[in-house]
């Protein structure tokens, strides 16, 4: 799957991955959807965004959950 709108750049928040072109991490983007933010929300509180972003920041998460095993006690 290649990812059009998240980059991992080493110089930008430690190399974790970003929406492309802002300096906005996808580990935030997901724990705001997590707890319990709507989409809508979101862009209301940061215009900047767009949906395609939270769209692909969710594949990206699905990606991640579907190539990791973590065990859970």
């Amino acid at each position: 799957m290649v990812f059009q709108r998240i980059t991992v750049d080493s110089e930008v928040f430690g190399g974790k991955p970003c929406i492309r072109g802002l300096r906005f991490p996808v580990s935030r983007l997901l724990g705001l959807l997590a707890a319990g933010e709507t989409p809508e929300s979101i862009l209301q509180s940061y215009p900047y965004l767009e949906q395609e972003n939270i769209h692909e920041a969710l594949n990206y998460a699905a990606l991640l959950a579907d190539e990791q095993v973590i065990e859970f006690a």
